[in-house]
C-alpha cells in the first residue's frame, strides 16, 4: 500500500538562490494576465488566451487551493525571481492524480521574456523534491503537446522519460492532436 502523506498543505514559499515559488495572491492578476493573455503562450495549453477578468477569477481560485487531500486536488503556484519580489514570471501546476497509485502531475507556464534561463527546471525540482519527499508519491507525470519542444526539454532535464505518445487522441482547437506523457518514479528521482 502506498505511503502517501496527505493531506499536505502548501505552507511555502519554496526558495532557491534565484527563485521563489509561492501561493498566488490577488496582487498577481496583472502579471499572470501579461502571459496568459498571449496566443503564443497558450498555443499548447488547454485554454485560449484569457481576459483579465478570467485571470482574476483563476488567481482567486488558485490562491485558495493550497491543500492536497485527495484525487484532483491541485496547486497553481506563482513563480517569481528572488531579485524581483512580487513580480510573477510564470506558474507551476501540481496535482494529485491518484492517491491509490501515489501518482501526481506537474506542469508549467512561463512568460516568454523569462524563457531560456532554466527557471522552470529549477522550480520544478522544488516541487518534485516535495512530491517524492514530504508527500511520499511514487510517480509524477507531465502531460503535454508533443509539439512543445521547450517543455519536452524541461522534462528531459528533470529526468522524466517519454512513456507514451498518443496519436490524434484529443480534439484540440478544431483539429485532432497528439498527447505526450513523460514521467519519473521516486526511486529514479533520488
Amino acid at each position: 500500500m502506498p505511503d502517501v502523506r496527505l493531506p499536505h498543505r502548501f505552507t511555502g514559499p519554496l526558495r532557491t538562490a534565484r527563485l521563489v515559488l509561492r501561493a498566488m495572491t490577488p496582487a498577481d492578476v496583472d502579471d499572470v494576465h501579461a502571459y496568459q493573455s498571449r496566443a503564443d503562450v497558450c498555443r499548447y495549453l488547454p485554454y485560449e488566451p484569457r481576459t483579465r477578468a478570467e485571470v482574476a477569477e483563476r488567481v482567486a481560485r488558485n490562491a485558495a487551493a493550497l491543500e492536497l487531500a485527495g484525487d484532483g486536488d491541485f496547486w497553481q503556484l506563482a513563480l517569481e525571481r528572488a531579485d524581483q519580489p512580487g513580480r510573477v514570471i510564470g506558474d507551476l501546476y501540481f496535482s494529485i492524480l491518484s492517491t491509490a497509485h501515489a501518482t501526481g502531475e506537474i506542469g508549467w507556464v512561463l512568460h516568454p521574456e523569462a524563457t531560456g534561463q532554466g527557471y522552470v527546471t529549477e522550480a520544478a525540482r522544488l516541487l518534485l523534491d516535495l512530491a517524492f519527499g514530504a508527500i511520499g508519491l511514487h510517480r509524477v507525470r507531465a502531460q503535454l503537446d508533443p509539439r512543445n519542444h521547450a517543455s519536452i526539454a524541461v522534462c528531459r532535464r528533470l529526468g522524466l522519460r517519454e512513456e507514451a505518445h498518443f496519436v490524434q487522441d484529443i480534439w484540440f482547437r478544431g483539429a485532432w492532436a497528439d498527447t505526450g506523457i513523460y514521467a519519473i518514479l521516486a526511486g529514479e528521482w533520488r
